[in-house]
């Protein structure tokens, strides 16, 4: 082999890889956002997750390592509307050097609306429809490039490879719900409004809007009538809320009982926690309502 070329090969091979560029310290609120930001920064830096474990955003309380955090980041991203009421007026006051990012407010965003069922366009829930994810996912992007150029490629990239990756999931969901399409269900939190749209799935009716206000005897009652005009076959609760409505709600019926966790509860965080969250939703569904 030519000596010159020999050498600039063992160089090659023994050459340190080129060093990546510090990010922007960034912060997120809750799990399913936070793994898709995460998927827009892989292989340059891990963004914290706001929210850990079980915990909801609607019962959360703010810990001083919360707030440091917050007061340290560069970026934060909350869906915003009323999911991370904990915030509060706070959220403006700590995030004072950083850009806050509330997705919730984006342009383009699918509602949450369903035919046969009114519903708030501003559901706050708003990862649950894969489209949704899309848009947040080039939000990510484009803010993470104004804040670094230095890593302006690598985000572009990943959000390129994330975006064609969604588009599989989606497909995917709709495979493993069509079996439960069109088959009344009753849920704790009217939370799923995004996910029920995009599928075609039929929630006859919820509980509450807020699981941090449980409902009274009389909407008890209501939604029990419901559930039996319409034949609804399953009931879903939540790992974050205690199901001991649920089991009252179905009480003497053969209705069955079901789990949605559009969190993530025990779920690890990073870049693969929104594919296994929608997932493990769409399965819950199709097993309670198709089983």
């Amino acid at each position: 082999m030519n000596k010159p070329i020999y050498l600039f090969l063992a160089w090659a091979l023994t050459a340190p890889a080129p060093a990546v560029a510090a990010a922007p310290p960034v912060v997120v609120s809750v799990k399913p956002v936070h793994s898709l930001v995460a998927g827009v920064m892989e292989g340059i830096a891990p963004p914290r997750l706001l929210i850990t474990g079980g915990a909801s955003p609607h019962t959360y309380s703010l810990k001083p390592s919360d707030a440091r955090a917050l007061a340290q980041a560069k970026i934060v991203f909350v869906v915003g509307g009323a999911l991370e009421s904990f915030l509060g007026k706070a959220l403006g006051a700590l995030v004072q050097g950083g850009r806050l990012v509330e997705l919730a407010t984006l342009p383009g965003l699918a509602p949450a609306g369903r035919a046969g069922r009114d519903r708030d366009s501003m559901d706050p829930h708003i990862w649950l429809d894969v489209a949704n994810a899309k848009v947040i996912v080039a939000t990510a992007a484009r803010v993470l490039e104004d804040a670094d150029a230095a890593n302006g490629r690598r985000y572009a990239a990943n959000a390129k490879r994330l975006s064609a990756r969604l588009d599989g999931l989606d497909a995917e969901l709709a495979r493993i719900v069509a079996p439960a399409k069109d088959i009344p269900y009753v849920v704790f939190h009217d939370a799923y409004g995004h996910f029920e749209r995009r599928y075609g799935l039929a929630a006859a009716a919820a509980l509450t809007v807020n699981p941090a206000r449980p409902p009274g005897a009389r909407r008890l009652s209501e939604v029990r009538r419901a559930m039996v005009a319409m034949g609804v076959r399953c009931a879903f609760g939540e790992p974050q809320f205690r199901p001991t409505l649920i089991d009252t709600l179905i009480e003497d019926t053969a209705v069955k009982v079901g789990v949605l966790d559009a969190l993530g509860a025990t779920v690890p965080p990073g870049p693969d926690a929104y594919f296994r969250i929608m997932r493990d939703l769409a399965r819950a569904f199709a097993g309670c309502l198709s089983g």
